[in-house]
């Protein structure tokens, strides 16, 4: 069983705790991953690209000469495919590119990404984060007494897994340039995968853990 240190909002270790075994198994599968992310992608598509057909582009009704006598090649529409300003063949038309995923298969990728995000020494445990004011000079400090600076990196490296996400927090922390913030019951393999680092209060992590064990 794997011991995590708790550390206050200043930085300090103030206790330390067990992770659950039966998710935090340091089992990375990575074919796990590979579907959900691939599926995530797919789902986050608009599917909006388009071309006319002939019959969609306007013009065209009248033919243009008559069929035979002229010495020209037979044509009915101007807006044939072969002419300019013709309509497209086999030209993509909007779809849904979204398939479904198992559930199973979508917590078996969460626990994989925290997994490896734990081997990587990238998994903080924070005991919990509040603010009074919506100062984000004050949610900066937090960050800052953790040791945690990434502005001259790409952006999103943090993501933070609350409990709960009060107004004052999400107008405080949305102006960190190098951080997401999402709900711990609501995060999926992606989040985890796309950041370097993961910080989650200690009711996060419990809620977390129960999802998964559901």
């Amino acid at each position: 069983m794997i011991s995590l240190p708790i550390y206050n909002t200043e930085g300090k270790e103030t206790e330390t705790i067990k992770l659950d075994s039966a998710i935090f198994d340091g089992i990375v599968n990575t074919s796990a991953i590979y579907q959900v992310v691939n599926a995530y992608r797919a789902n986050q598509r608009k599917g909006l690209a388009a071309t006319k057909t002939r019959g969609e582009v306007s013009g065209g009704g009248r033919k243009p000469w008559r069929q035979k006598g002229t010495g020209r090649a037979r044509v009915g529409s101007i807006r044939s495919p072969l002419w300019r300003h013709g309509g497209v063949i086999f030209g993509p038309h909007p779809r849904d590119f979204s398939y479904p995923i198992p559930l199973k298969l979508k917590k078996m990728a969460l626990r994989s990404a925290l997994c490896a995000k734990l081997k990587e020494n990238n998994f903080l445990v924070l005991d919990k984060l509040t603010l009074e004011k919506s100062k984000t000079k004050e949610a900066a400090k937090i960050f800052s007494n953790l040791k945690i600076n990434l502005k001259n990196e790409k952006k999103y490296n943090v993501l933070l897994l609350l409990d709960k996400l009060d107004d004052n927090l999400k107008r405080a922390l949305r102006n960190i340039d190098f951080l997401h913030f999402e709900l711990a019951k609501t995060v999926h393999a992606y989040e985890v995968l796309a950041c370097r680092k993961i910080i989650v209060t200690k009711d996060g992590l419990r809620e977390l853990v129960a999802r998964l064990k559901k």
